[in-house]
């Protein structure tokens, strides 16, 4: 009997039924010479500390850096996790050969691998390696299992990086929990959390600490057409004043028109970072409800594998091509033009091996879209589109470029006209999309100019305008991905972005979890789209001082070593060492630190409209209308970490022990009696009454 082992029920089904197990057993499927079970994500996991040694069940610096002479795996405690790991071990004992059928990536390689160590496998392992859950797929799949020994690398790496999530987190957590934290409150420090909180930290200490400088720039107006001077900006006033009396006296003479014709591309193909940040920008979607949405997507065998960092196809998905556009029900009229092709272009742009290592870029299998949610259909659109106007011919374009002059100031222009539409013709649909303003418009960026000719002289309205220097923008959940793909590096161009990736921090299938587990911590809140970092996360990057816990680009070094690891071209010994080497030095220099405690902020959210601005933005309290009465059914919403908190139990932020009572007029404190004399009036406290009471505590 082979023992086929998914990580999903939903996928062991799927499975079963095309390897004809068809009779459904307490835990799994059995047919055909196969039985086909399944866990359900993470069965096993690195011991507790204590489990190693019993002193370390004590939270003390005198015990740290806990090292463990050998790392040991554990069932999680779970009643549903111990009965199916119990069948899982029953088949095994009984099987001749296992078939790992793992999510075909480095966690799911992790997952099933500590499931067949606890279980003690000793027989064969084959491994199923597909990038689809279509029949085609699975089928193919089976007709190509591979040795598992084929994946050694892959576990290794997989394994490599929770020894060194435990290291770091196990004793960095504890570290400065003791030596910083209040009331046993955990502060909670992580290899990729860490860097990713020190990213927002940093951002949104630079937009504080900005001081906005004024500057102007002299434009005119000829034709209906803005002119900028090419002098650039003035910083000094009185200067740009003297050109502005200089050109006022002279017509405006054009001296040279030129245009050059171009191409653009269309988009690349997704990989799992661009439509986490695509759906960011498109729907407000976060990282981890857009993760969330392409697993099911996938699952459903609408989509491919999903946790890629790719946005390439591999050279054997070309014959495939014409099937899926034929089976892309509603997409028909978009498709007809790729179809009635002789031969579907096959450009380096989109298919190249050199580019793809276990999957391919997120791509749709073909099969039709039929019972799926407004989430679900929104996603699977921009995968679709994406996919089909990869295979259109490029957008011509020709950009006009118009210099001119009055006295003897240069002036320039430039302006751009689509010649061709090409593919852009796949994205232009009617949309009922309520953030449409906030999405990208394709033609966004045309300028379309008039007809000049060179030696044209005429009448203009030259301007000087003052304009002010403006702090780089909150990250939001887009940006912050883009910063964490790219270890904080701004990159726009595509090709730079390929080579940072390689020293990105997180993985793509990571990513939305360290920003969920940001927010669980209460290190960031979000308003509207902003990322805005809570005064306990902002004081804890303030005192760390090791960079190597903090620097997106040290971190993104490690993440480099771990995927040079997968590719058998560093040794995991030596990045275990490296980590244990650089925690020693850590827990040494943070022992003989004086640093003060770290204030701990609690989770908040208020009976108000949720803010417009953030909260430096707010008027003060005295400049506020008064709150309107209040209705009956009230607005709850989140300030800090999504938890529903009424502003009568926060604590007092005068004597801190007590906690905020509603009275007729005002708030004050429950110590009252004891001499604690907090109040604030309800027009002091204006529309957002935790947020000001949060203001004073802190």
């Amino acid at each position: 009997m082979k023992v086929c082992i998914a990580e999903k029920p939903s996928v062991a089904r799927e499975i079963a039924g095309i390897l004809g197990a068809n009779a459904r057993r307490d835990g799994y499927f059995e047919g055909n010479g196969y039985q086909v079970t399944w866990t359900f994500g993470h069965f096993c996991t690195l011991k507790e500390p204590h489990e190693y040694a019993p002193q370390w069940k004590q939270w003390s610096l005198d015990l740290l850096p806990m090292i463990p002479p050998r790392f040991g795996i554990r069932l999680i405690e779970n009643e549903g996790v111990k009965k199916q790991f119990g069948v899982i071990e029953k088949l095994i004992s009984e099987a001749e050969e296992v078939i790992n059928c793992g999510d075909a990536g480095q966690e799911g390689e992790l997952i099933q691998r500590w499931v067949m160590q606890k279980a003690q496998t000793k027989i064969p392992v084959k491994r199923l390696w597909i990038s689809s859950l279509t029949e085609d797929s699975i089928r193919e799949g089976f007709n190509n299992l591979k040795d598992q020994s084929a994946f050694d690398k892959l576990y290794e790496a997989g394994l490599s990086r929770a020894i060194g999530d435990w290291l770091l987190g196990m004793n960095a957590t504890r570290l400065y929990t003791v030596k910083y934290g209040q009331n046993r409150s955990v502060l909670s420090i992580g290899r990729v959390q860490t860097p990713t909180l020190a990213l927002i930290v940093n951002r949104q200490l630079e937009i504080e600490n900005f001081k906005p400088e004024p500057y102007w720039e002299l434009k005119t107006v000829y034709r209906d057409t803005t002119f900028s001077a090419t002098k650039g900006r003035f910083t000094v006033k009185e200067e740009g004043e003297k050109f502005l009396e200089e050109i006022k006296q002279s017509d405006f003479e054009v001296t040279d028109v030129s245009t050059k014709n171009g191409e653009e591309l269309a988009p690349r193909l997704f990989d799992l970072t661009a439509l986490q940040v695509e759906c960011n920008k498109k729907f407000a979607f976060s990282a981890e409800d857009t993760l969330k949405t392409i697993q099911s997507l996938y699952e459903k065998k609408l989509t491919t594998y999903p946790r890629v960092d790719t946005t390439y196809l591999s050279d054997d998905m070309y014959p495939k091509v014409p099937a899926i556009l034929r089976g892309l029900a509603g997409y028909e009229e978009l498709a007809k033009p790729v179809l009635a092709l002789p031969k579907i272009p096959k450009t380096k742009k989109v298919f190249d091996n050199s580019k793809v290592t276990d999957h391919h870029a997120i791509i749709p299998t073909g099969v039709r879209a039929n019972n799926i949610s407004a989430e679900e259909r929104k996603v699977y659109d921009l995968i679709t589109r994406r996919f089909i106007a990869a295979f259109y011919p490029n957008c011509k374009i020709a950009t006009t470029t118009v210099l001119g002059e009055a006295a003897k100031v240069e002036f320039k222009v430039t302006g751009k006209q689509i010649l061709e539409p090409g593919w852009r013709v796949v994205f232009e649909k009617p949309s009922n999309n309520p953030n449409q303003e906030e999405e990208e418009n394709d033609k966004g960026d045309e300028n379309l100019l008039p007809a000049f000719v060179k030696g044209e002289v005429g009448p203009h309205e030259p301007a000087l305008n003052e304009k002010w220097t403006q702090p780089p923008k909150y990250y939001t959940e887009a940006t912050l991905l883009r910063a964490m793909e790219t270890a904080g590096k701004l990159v726009e161009d595509d090709e730079l972005r390929d080579a940072l990736k390689e020293n990105g921090i997180g993985r793509p299938s990571t990513r939305a979890a360290i920003i969920e587990t940001l927010f669980k911590r209460n290190y960031i809140r979000k308003e509207r789209k902003n990322l805005y970092a809570t005064q306990t996360g902002v004081e804890l990057i303030g005192t760390i001082k090791e960079e190597l816990l903090k620097s997106a680009e040290l971190t993104g070094l490690w993440e480099k070593k771990l995927r040079q690891i997968e590719k058998n071209e560093y040794d995991p010994r030596q990045f275990i060492d490296e980590l244990k080497q650089m925690l020693t030095e850590i827990v040494a220099n943070v022992k003989s630190d004086w640093g003060s405690r770290i204030t701990i902020t609690e989770a908040v959210k208020v009976e108000a409209e949720r803010p417009k601005k953030a909260p430096k933005e707010k008027k003060p309290a005295s400049e506020r209308k008064p709150r309107a009465k209040k209705e009956k059914a009230e607005k709850v919403v989140a300030l800090d970490n999504q938890q529903t908190i009424n502003p009568e139990k926060l604590i007092c932020p005068f004597c801190k022990k007590g906690t905020v009572l509603k009275g007729k007029t005002a708030y004050g404190c429950s110590e009252w009696k004891s001499g604690c004399n907090f109040r604030l009036p309800f027009e002091e406290a204006g529309e957002d009454p935790a947020n000001t009471i949060e203001k004073m505590r802190t």
